[in-house]
């Protein structure tokens, strides 16, 4: 598992324990975080590596599957960490399958809703080829996952590699980082803190928000699936972002305003997975936590995590 303490690689990791499989998790910790695996730690069928998986890569013993999870995944980290979110789609792809390819593992990758860049078409399918950018600033991460599908690919019908691909759309929960600089973070940041909510644009431009137990499921039984994808996972209810911003108002009980601020270069209009594959092949998966309740659990775990920011500066 790599990206193991990440957001979603630790939730994961969590669920692939709980099944019984035993897991090796590699994380440079860039961006994941420690205390997201923290009660695995320890655990007998749980291990972990610090360590950098666009470097050569090795595993002792068999190995069943291998996830590829692991990449910078927010707007901050397009400016900040760019050669990286592009060395991890890239080499970090590559050394994964050349693992999988040497073990004859099942081979997962995370790849992302991106794909489709500034969507012309919506709701999305997996069929549409997508409208990006490849230079733009978004463009490190849209086309570092869109290198990583046809690595993915390339390396199913030239070596039998067996493979699956996710496109993961908007998705939100408890171990997302205040800082993130997506849009559900940013909110309750402002929000809880008593700041201004910023909304860039006009706040008309749409997501679609899953709540990360139920992408984890989807995952899962993509996983034991028979189907190599790319398949849609995320929430087809759609919503705006200024719908988002006074939800999270109301359900905080803030008073913080609303301002406005410059849209960011290339920022999609419209994003909204069509689903209708993974229902077909996924068993009848789709979402099924109300984005109002994965809100709620996800306000109080950013509480809690800003509760001990005070206690620790006290």
């Amino acid at each position: 598992m790599t990206g193991g303490a990440g957001f979603i690689g630790s939730h994961l990791c969590h669920r692939l324990v709980s099944e019984g499989c035993e897991v090796i998790a590699f994380d440079n910790l860039l961006t994941g975080r420690v205390e997201n695996i923290q009660p695995l730690l320890g655990h007998e069928r749980f291990t972990f590596e610090h360590y950098d998986v666009t470097h050569y890569l090795h595993v002792d013993g068999e190995l069943d599957a291998i996830l590829h999870f692991a990449s910078p995944a927010s707007p901050a980290d397009f400016e900040r960490l760019p050669i990286q979110i592009l060395k991890v789609g890239s080499l970090g792809t590559h050394k994964t399958l050349g693992l999988a390819k040497a073990k004859g593992a099942r081979f997962l990758l995370a790849s992302t809703s991106e794909c489709y860049g500034d969507p012309e078409v919506n709701p999305q399918p997996e069929s549409y080829w997508g409208h990006v950018n490849p230079i733009g600033i978004r463009g490190v991460y849209d086309e570092a996952k869109r290198f990583a599908e046809a690595m993915t690919m390339a390396y199913h019908r030239h070596h039998g590699v067996d493979v699956r691909i996710a496109r993961i759309f908007n998705t939100f929960g408890p171990r997302m980082q205040l800082e993130d600089g997506r849009a559900i973070p940013n909110f309750f940041r402002q929000a809880l803190g008593g700041a201004e909510i910023t909304l860039f644009g006009d706040g008309c431009q749409t997501r679609s928000f899953c709540y990360v137990d139920d992408l984890i499921e989807g995952i899962w039984r993509l996983l034991n699936s028979d189907h190599v994808g790319p398949v849609n996972l995320g929430n087809p209810n759609e919503m705006s972002l200024r719908e988002m911003a006074e939800l999270i108002l109301e359900i905080t009980g803030s008073s913080s305003p609303i301002v406005s601020r410059p849209l960011p270069p290339d920022d999609p209009k419209v994003r909204r997975p069509d689903i209708s594959l993974a229902r077909e092949v996924l068993d009848g998966w789709e979402p099924r936590v109300p984005v109002r309740v994965g809100l709620e659990r996800t306000r109080d775990y950013f509480t809690q995590v800003l509760g001990n920011r005070r206690s620790a500066r006290a």
